[in-house]
């Protein structure tokens, strides 16, 4: 197991579909990150959260998990809510935030065409994601936003998603003791039609500060 933030380049070609997209990104705002986007915490976080794959005008842009669109607005706030992150959050990945105890990585580390990666890139990309979560070595829950990221982080445990069911804030012991908590992706989707209100996805916070032994 790797002590170091696994990382992914710029010359990462391994999704030819997201590498040509990537390239046109960089052609169309080359002031953009428009590389893949690498995990985001302390490696010897409590807490990690999983979620799909950067937004085209979030994290694509700045390069940084969950900033800059409307999804890292949520996320940021529930960070800051829960003590889990220090600084104003300004949708920039230099607005000074720094995370405590926390960690957050995508399943998939390259903006998708309409934000709907393939199961091959999907595949492709666990092997990055096996390498985060071995390398957080005091790991004890893990936040799976979606159910890409909970099946994602399930099979690069090498679980399979029957034994471990997604639903919106259901639990699930892991061995070696990890606790798997699921959520719905807060997405601006999601929040706007209901199907995520911010009192649920508090819940999970509360629920994953409470199994990581945090005070809030």
């Amino acid at each position: 197991m790797t002590t170091r933030p696994p990382r992914r380049d710029a010359s990462c070609r391994l999704c030819p579909r997201l590498a040509e997209f990537l390239d046109e990104a960089r052609n169309a705002n080359p002031e953009w990150h428009n590389a893949p986007v690498n995990g985001y915490g302390p490696l010897d976080a409590p807490i990690m959260v999983i979620g799909l794959a950067p937004g085209m005008r979030g994290a694509n842009r700045t390069g940084r998990p969950f900033t800059g669109d409307f999804a890292g607005d949520l996320l940021y706030q529930m960070l800051d809510e829960f003590s889990l992150s220090t600084g104003k959050y300004d949708r920039r990945a230099d607005d000074g935030v720094e995370l405590n105890a926390i960690r957050i990585v995508n399943a998939v580390r390259c903006v998708p065409p309409q934000n709907k990666p393939t199961g091959a890139e999907i595949n492709t990309c666990r092997q990055f994601l096996i390498e985060d979560i071995a390398a957080m070595k005091e790991i004890r829950v893990i936040i799976t936003l979606g159910r890409i990221g909970h099946t994602s982080a399930l099979k690069a445990l090498g679980l399979r998603e029957a034994d471990y069911p997604f639903g919106h804030a259901r639990e699930h012991d892991l061995p070696g003791g990890l606790r798997l908590i699921a959520s719905y992706h807060c997405s601006r989707y999601n929040t706007q039609t209901g199907r995520l209100t911010t009192e649920m996805f508090r819940d999970v916070f509360r629920k994953a500060t409470a199994a990581a032994g945090l005070n809030t």
